[in-house]
């Protein structure tokens, strides 16, 4: 069984900032990551609000140019799923891949999360062309345009004022009859003059060529059908963390996110994580390459105690 300074689950950029920090450390490293690097980044069509590219730059290539970072440094990539986590005692945790078992000192957490989706015909297709699962990374791409949330949770609602303010028109659409978010949100909703909610209501139908234009969406109480014309649409229908892997006795938050110090360190000594799977209210690109720094640096300072 081989043994690491340091395991990184995750290759995004967290995972991949995590790995560039501890190599310079002088730390052994392995790398596991099922897909290819770049996490979610990947499925972002076009980043603008990543420091140092002032024109924006598309996602992959921005994966691409985190991966050319690595190059030069010697560790172990290894494609599989992780199965488990077994956390013996501090400095020792063994990691249970698909078809073999590592060991390692510290782990480094970066598995991210998977945004929940609605389910609709050509969802995926219309991914960075109209469909977005965060206005804080695409809004901007709307500018004057109507577009549609959907979604009755704190997200949703917080989500659609922050669209509110640079969108020509929102419709929030939501499959009951009152919104589940706290009423804070739900009064400072009634006030903004470009939010029209639609209640009881879900969206059946992507409507468009090559990107989309437009949205179905059916009133539930009688089954009328309405077709908004729109350039946006934003699910905010939840989030699933990434961590049915990781050990029983790890802090977690009810929806399965790693709940940390300011440091990245987990309840379990030697354990950190980092990214969007911790629990945090600022899943961007920006936060993911800190969280990335920070885990690395308090790994490599575990591993000096040891």
């Amino acid at each position: 069984m081989k043994s690491y300074d340091a395991i990184i689950i995750g290759g995004g950029p967290a995972g991949m900032t995590a790995a560039l920090y501890l190599f310079r450390a002088g730390a052994s490293v392995a790398l596991v990551e099922r897909l290819a690097t770049g996490g979610q980044v990947l499925t972002t069509e076009w980043i603008e609000n990543y420091p140092g590219h002032p024109s924006g730059i598309k996602g992959y290539e921005l994966a691409d140019l985190m991966a050319d970072h690595l190059k030069g440094f010697s560790y172990d990539a290894y494609r599989q799923e992780v199965r488990s986590i077994t956390h013996q005692m501090p400095g020792l945790n063994t990691v249970h891949l698909e078809e073999e078992t590592i060991q390692g000192k510290s782990l480094v957490i970066c598995s991210g999360v998977a945004w929940k989706h609605l389910g609709l015909q050509r969802e995926d297709e219309f991914i960075g062309r109209g469909v977005s699962y965060c206005a804080l990374c695409d809004a901007n791409f709307f500018k004057g345009q109507a577009v549609a949330a959907i979604g009755g949770g704190n997200t949703a609602l917080e989500e659609s004022l922050y669209l509110s303010k640079i969108v020509g028109k929102v419709y929030l659409i939501h499959r009951r009859d009152a919104f589940r978010a706290d009423k804070i949100f739900q009064e400072r909703v009634k006030k903004v003059p470009n939010i029209e909610c639609i209640m009881n209501s879900v969206a059946t139908e992507l409507l468009g060529e090559n990107e989309l234009n437009g949205l179905v969406v059916k009133h539930l109480p009688d089954g009328t059908e309405r077709q908004l014309a729109i350039s946006g649409l934003f699910v905010f229908v939840g989030s699933k963390a990434l961590t049915d892997f990781v050990p029983e006795n790890l802090d977690q938050s009810p929806e399965g996110f790693i709940i940390t110090d300011q440091e990245m360190q987990t309840n379990l000594p030697g354990i950190f994580a980092a990214g969007d799977v911790r629990l945090k209210l600022c899943r961007q690109v920006a936060t993911a390459v800190g969280d990335g720094a920070t885990a690395a640096n308090s790994a490599s300072l575990f591993l000096d105690s040891l």
